[in-house]
C-alpha cells in the first residue's frame, strides 16, 4: 500500500468513543444520576415546584412547550 491510499485512522478523544448502537455509557451514567436524585429526597420537592409552574403564569408556555416537544417527537419516530 502506498502513501497515498493509507487512510489515516485518528483515535476519538478519550470518553469520546463510538459505542455503537445506543451509548452504554451514557445510559449508565444516567441512571446512576436518576437513583441518586430519587435516593436525595428531592423529587417530592421538584414535582411540586413543578406543579406550581404548571398551575401559575407560566403554565401557558410550558404546556405549549410540552405540546411542541411531543410532536417533534413524534415526528422523529415516524422518520426513524
Amino acid at each position: 500500500m502506498n502513501k497515498q491510499n493509507k487512510v489515516e485512522e485518528k483515535a476519538s478523544p478519550p470518553g469520546l468513543e463510538n459505542e455503537g448502537e445506543g451509548n452504554k455509557t451514557a445510559a449508565r451514567r444516567y441512571d446512576e444520576e436518576t437513583r441518586k436524585f430519587v435516593e436525595s429526597g428531592k423529587v417530592d420537592p421538584a414535582a411540586s415546584e413543578a406543579k406550581k409552574a404548571i398551575d401559575g403564569p407560566e403554565g401557558e408556555e410550558l404546556r405549549r412547550a410540552e405540546k411542541e416537544a411531543k410532536s417533534r417527537a413524534s415526528e422523529v419516530e415516524k422518520s426513524g
